[in-house]
């Protein structure tokens, strides 16, 4: 009995150790976008392709603070958001957001494009961007 509990206790340990802490997330675009403020509603058909006035930019598939902004947002999971897109792009409606693999290249590629919309950590916010909408 000893022995079948010992790697449970561990394998518990590990998986509370590798759990992501998140920060405040935040949705933002080109300081000289004429956008103030956005609610989660009004975000989320950007990246589920309701909409073409901005260019969603998002993080890498896999990373959590791309599932937090897909759970807190979207209100979807990964796959549904996945399936959206598939059939976006299968009826050449649209193709989905390029992704970056981080806040930092979300933020040059955002400083870059006057239409980008994205996401990044609160703590990574800087005069490249603009918040228009913090997410809790």
């Amino acid at each position: 009995m000893k022995n079948a509990f010992f790697p449970t206790v561990i394998a518990t340990v590990l998986t509370m150790i590798t759990l992501p802490v998140l920060a405040e997330l935040v949705i933002v675009v080109n300081p000289q976008n004429p956008a103030t403020r956005m609610t989660s509603a009004q975000a989320s058909q950007f990246f589920l392709g309701g909409s073409v006035m901005f260019t969603p930019l998002e993080q890498v598939d896999g990373s959590a603070i791309r599932s937090e902004f897909y759970k807190k947002v979207l209100e979807k999971e990964p796959s549904q958001v996945q399936a959206i897109w598939a059939k976006i792009v299968f009826t050449g409606k649209g193709k989905p957001p390029r992704e970056y693999k981080s806040s930092a290249e979300v933020k040059k590629a955002i400083s870059e494009n006057v239409n980008a919309i994205g996401y990044i950590e609160k703590s990574a916010v800087d005069d490249s961007v603009k918040v228009i909408a913090t997410i809790p």
